[in-house]
């Protein structure tokens, strides 16, 4: 997996960025990890797997057909050493006939999985259209978009090239990563990217002073020495 350069700006309103956090006392008054709660949708069209790349990630298993009918919804908590970050997924459907409602699902993401299949090159090209939608709902640094290329086990059936999609996504400033639910290939590695990545956002966050919060922008090159090391590429 290749992650491109991805511009991260911060809000000027906390409560703009539909995250909670929950700072927990014990009752001798020390402090566990807090926890971080973050929206993350898959888009995409039908049939690319977004519902089974959710469901091996949170159940670690895998079905053949899993056809969503408006919008499934899954929960999974990551405990990283300094604090945990709870994903509540929502995976939409890629029927024509809900994509006028699917903007409503992802209203108040923070991350978002643009799934394409690489073995039907119009899903790719549908891919950059669903790109359009989340354009008009978020700035271009309010979210986390990474273009996931999904089904590398039908690799003799590739009709998107691994470049192709690195340099449509490096384009646009998005983050890059070819997946497979069926064989488990780099999926927990996506989602533990966002995760620490978001983590290492809130973290800059408070740290900085109040004063310089409204104004203050930073870049983050995601960029990975190696491909197949997508945790080391994550650590600040």
């Amino acid at each position: 997996m290749e992650f491109l350069p991805l511009k991260i700006a911060d809000r000027k309103d906390m409560a703009q960025r539909k995250m909670w956090k929950e700072m927990t006392v014990t009752s001798d008054g020390h402090h566990l990890n807090p926890t971080y709660v973050y929206k993350v949708v898959l888009l995409g069209s039908m049939a690319v797997g977004k519902s089974s790349l959710a469901f091996r990630y949170v159940k670690n298993s895998f079905r053949e057909t899993m056809p969503t009918v408006g919008c499934s919804f899954f929960k999974q908590m990551i405990r990283l050493e300094t604090a945990n970050i709870m994903f509540e997924i929502w995976d939409t459907a890629g029927q024509e006939k809900y994509h006028s409602v699917c903007h409503l699902y992802y209203r108040g993401a923070r991350a978002a999985l643009l799934v394409y299949d690489i073995s039907r090159k119009e899903t790719f090209n549908r891919a950059k259209l669903w790109l359009r939608e989340l354009e008009k709902d978020f700035l271009h640094d309010e979210i986390m978009i990474i273009l996931v290329g999904n089904k590398t086990d039908l690799v003799t059936e590739r009709e998107v090239t691994s470049e192709e999609g690195k340099e449509f996504a490096r384009s646009k400033g998005l983050l890059h990563a070819e997946t497979s639910a069926k064989s488990n290939h780099q999926v927990t590695d996506v989602f533990m990217a966002i995760a620490q990545k978001l983590l290492q956002q809130e973290q800059q966050k408070e740290t900085m002073p109040v004063q310089s919060q409204s104004w203050k922008k930073s870049h983050v090159d995601l960029r990975a020495p190696n491909s197949n090391q997508i945790k080391k590429c994550c650590k600040s």
